[in-house]
């Protein structure tokens, strides 16, 4: 069975299974952790293991890499890319660097080793807030997310620029389809992801990342929830909260390239060791700056 070969492999080779909230339920069943992709790099980086198989998307393999430098990083799909990602070059972000020297480069994770490289500091979902509000006093330009960038804008107040790019799954959430799945449910809690536009964000009774918005419906006493994010979350949501109801907020909100990854595709990066991720020393240096002036303030 190929369940079984892939748990051999991993004690045989000495490796550790990250998955994303976001993947297939089954690649999460297989996983040794499963959660948000910043939390599961640093999660790696204390094992003592000798690979790391991601299933994930690339950026989130990257992270990895960079916090891992020393252990063999590999992404079961090769082409497991984020379009958020990929909505941002380094070429253009260096050129914003040069013609506005006076605003700091707040980074979304959902980015590139490149692009972390170029940074002043990395932000999550769940953290980015909080991070934030040390900067007070500086002008900000916030990349790629521009709708995480503009509620933290409308939230705090501050001098925010927003680069024009998003997550598809949640750009396209509509005040329609609040409306639409409230009346539906009207005793259910409203939880969304802040990579939906802010006029959807403001309906909502919680915003926060995956893992904060798993936690939120597993400590509520709330018996219902519309969920504003990821399909692959509610596979999680259910584990954690069995007797619990859980809504998609839209059909449509299913990441393509976070499903790309089967069991067969684990089985074959760990069997033949293949689409490891290689990250350059000086990129991965840079990178690690702007990721440790994170966790030193978070």
């Amino acid at each position: 069975m190929l369940i079984d070969e892939i748990k051999r492999l991993k004690k045989e080779k000495n490796a550790v299974i990250l998955a994303h909230f976001y993947q297939k339920d089954e690649i999460q069943d297989i996983a040794d952790f499963v959660g948000d992709s910043l939390a599961l790099s640093r999660t790696a980086a204390n094992t003592d293991a000798d690979i790391i198989v991601f299933c994930g998307v690339y950026f989130m393999a990257e992270t990895a890499k960079i916090l891992s430098p020393n252990k063999k990083v590999l992404l079961p799909k090769k082409n497991s890319l984020c379009r958020m990602a990929a909505m941002i070059s380094y070429d253009d972000l260096k050129q914003y660097k040069e013609e506005h020297p006076d605003r700091m480069i707040v980074t979304y994770v959902n980015t590139r080793a490149e692009i972390k490289a170029l940074s002043d500091i990395i932000v999550t979902s769940s953290n980015a807030e909080k991070i934030v509000k040390n900067f007070k006093d500086r002008k900000i330009m916030y990349v790629p997310d521009k709708n995480l960038g503009l509620y933290l804008k409308s939230k705090l107040g501050y001098d925010i620029d927003v680069w024009p790019g998003y997550c598809y799954i949640h750009e396209f959430l509509t005040r329609n389809d609040v409306k639409k799945l409230k009346t539906e449910y009207p005793d259910a809690k409203l939880l969304i992801h802040p990579e939906a536009p802010l006029d959807v964000l403001e309906q909502a009774d919680f915003v926060g990342s995956t893992k904060q918005i798993l936690d939120y419906a597993t400590n509520s006493d709330a018996q219902e929830f519309i969920i504003g994010t990821d399909k692959g979350i509610i596979h999680a949501l259910q584990k954690n909260n069995p007797n619990k109801k859980f809504h998609l907020l839209s059909k449509g909100l299913s990441c393509i390239n976070m499903k790309r990854i089967s069991l067969q595709d684990v089985y074959d990066a760990l069997s033949k060791e293949q689409h490891e991720i290689k990250v350059p020393e000086d990129i991965s240096k840079k990178a690690k700056v702007a990721l440790d002036e994170m966790m030193r303030l978070s």
